[in-house]
C-alpha cells in the first residue's frame, strides 16, 4: 500500500494550497520541490490576497473563498496579517465614474465610496485624489515569511511531508519518478507555475501558456502607515472586476493619452507595507517565452511615478527585483494529462489571491465530494 494518498509536485502557493485541502480531508499528502526553499513567484509579489476588482463571477469567488481560507489559516500557521482592504484613489473624472459604476454591481457590496475631503482627512498620505473606494475584503501577508511559514505548519499541524531539492522527471497514474527515485501514491497533482518544459509541455502548448516578467520595488518606511494596500487609475484598466465595465474604456482612453508608457509595459501601483514601515511597490508586465532576467531602469522609474503622483516624493529604493509567473488567457488552467493526474496552473497572476479555493474544486473532484 502506498504510502502516501497524494503527491503534490510544487511546493509553491498553489501546491501548497491543493496539500492543504486534501490534507483537510484526512489524506496522507507528499509536496515535492525542485528548490531547497520557496524562491519563486510565490514570494516574488506583494502577498496581496486581492478581491475587489478581480474579475466578475467565478474569479472573484474564488478570491472570496481564498481570502476566508487565508483568514483561517493564519493564526494557526503564525502568518501575520499585515493590512487589511483596500484603498482605490481615483486620480482622473472618468476613474471616478469607474468607482461608481463598480459600486452599483454586486461586486460592490461591503465596499464604500470616499470623497476627496473625507479621502484627504482618513487618508492624508494620500494626495491628488478625486475620489476613492474603500474595501474590506482584501489582506495582505509579508510572502517570504508566510509560504514557508504555512509550510512549516502543513507538516506539523496536518503531517504533510515534505521533499525540497527533489526533481520530478516523470508523472503517471499513481507513481511519480525523481531524481531520488519512485514515489507511488493515488493521485496526483502537478502544480508546475511557469516551468513548461520539463512536465507536460504539450499542455502548456495547447494552453498558448507564456511567462509574465514583472518589476519590483522596496522603499524604505516613509514615516507612515498604510492600514491597507493602495491602487489607483492605472489599476482600472487592468483588473477586470474595473476593466470590462462600459466606463472604463473612457478612462482608458485618457490613460493611453497621458500615460502611454505606463501602459506599454503594464505598469500599475500597487503600494502595500510590511511590520517594518518599508513599502513594497509595483509592479510592471512584460510578456514572453523567456523574458530576459533584468530590471529595466524606465520601468522602475514609470513605476515610481505612478507611486508620486499618489503618495508624494518616494523614500529611497532599499530593494529591487524581478519574478515571472504562467501566463495565458484566463484564470487558470486544470487538465488530466491521465488518470488521477492534474496539472493545475494558474495563468493570472492571481496565485496568492485564489489559489486556496481553486485547490479545494480539484480536490474535491478528484477524491470526491464537496
Amino acid at each position: 500500500m502506498p504510502q502516501h494518498d497524494l503527491i503534490v509536485v510544487g511546493a509553491g502557493i498553489v501546491g501548497l494550497a491543493h496539500a492543504l485541502a486534501a490534507a483537510r480531508r484526512g489524506k496522507r499528502v507528499l509536496v515535492l520541490d525542485r528548490d531547497a526553499r520557496a524562491n519563486g513567484a510565490s514570494i516574488r509579489n506583494f502577498g496581496f490576497v486581492t478581491v475587489t476588482g478581480q474579475e466578475r463571477g467565478r474569479v472573484r469567488e474564488l478570491a472570496m473563498r481564498s481570502a476566508a481560507i487565508w483568514r483561517d489559516v493564519a493564526g494557526p500557521a503564525g502568518i501575520a496579517i499585515e493590512q487589511e482592504g483596500l484603498l482605490l484613489v481615483a486620480q482622473r473624472a472618468e476613474a471616478g465614474a469607474v468607482i461608481d459604476a463598480f459600486l452599483a454591481t454586486e461586486m460592490g457590496r461591503g465596499c464604500t465610496r470616499l470623497g476627496a475631503a473625507e479621502l484627504a482627512a482618513r487618508w492624508p498620505m494620500v494626495r491628488g485624489g478625486t475620489a476613492a473606494l474603500q474595501s474590506p475584503h482584501d489582506l495582505r501577508v509579508d510572502s517570504p515569511l508566510a509560504i514557508p511559514k504555512l509550510a512549516s505548519w502543513l507538516s506539523v499541524a496536518h503531517g504533510v511531508d515534505f521533499a525540497y531539492g527533489v526533481a520530478v522527471n516523470a508523472v503517471e497514474t499513481g507513481r511519480v519518478r525523481s531524481s531520488i527515485g519512485v514515489h507511488e501514491a493515488e493521485a496526483v497533482i502537478v502544480c508546475p507555475g511557469d516551468d513548461w518544459a520539463t512536465l507536460f509541455p504539450e499542455i502548456y502548448s495547447e494552453a498558448g501558456i507564456t511567462r509574465c516578467k514583472l518589476q519590483m520595488l522596496r522603499l524604505a518606511p516613509p514615516g507612515w502607515h498604510l492600514a491597507a494596500p493602495v491602487m489607483s487609475d492605472l489599476s482600472m484598466v487592468r483588473y477586470l472586476g474595473y476593466a470590462a465595465l462600459p466606463e472604463a474604456a473612457a478612462l482608458r482612453t485618457r490613460l493611453e493619452a497621458e500615460a502611454a508608457e505606463a501602459l506599454a509595459h503594464g505598469v500599475h501601483l500597487i503600494a502595500v507595507q510590511g511590520a517594518d514601515g518599508s513599502l513594497v511597490v509595483g509592479d510592471s508586465h512584460d510578456y514572453a517565452p523567456t523574458p530576459d532576467p533584468f530590471s529595466t531602469a524606465a520601468i522602475d522609474d514609470a513605476i515610481l511615478d505612478a507611486y508620486a503622483q499618489v503618495l508624494g516624493a518616494p523614500p529611497a529604493v532599499i530593494g529591487r527585483w524581478t519574478g515571472t509567473y504562467a501566463s495565458a488567457a484566463g484564470h487558470s488552467i486544470v487538465r488530466a494529462p491521465t488518470e488521477g493526474v492534474r496539472l493545475v496552473v494558474i495563468t493570472s497572476g492571481t496565485g496568492a489571491s485564489t489559489s486556496f479555493a481553486l485547490a479545494e474544486d480539484v480536490i474535491a473532484d478528484l477524491f470526491g465530494g464537496n
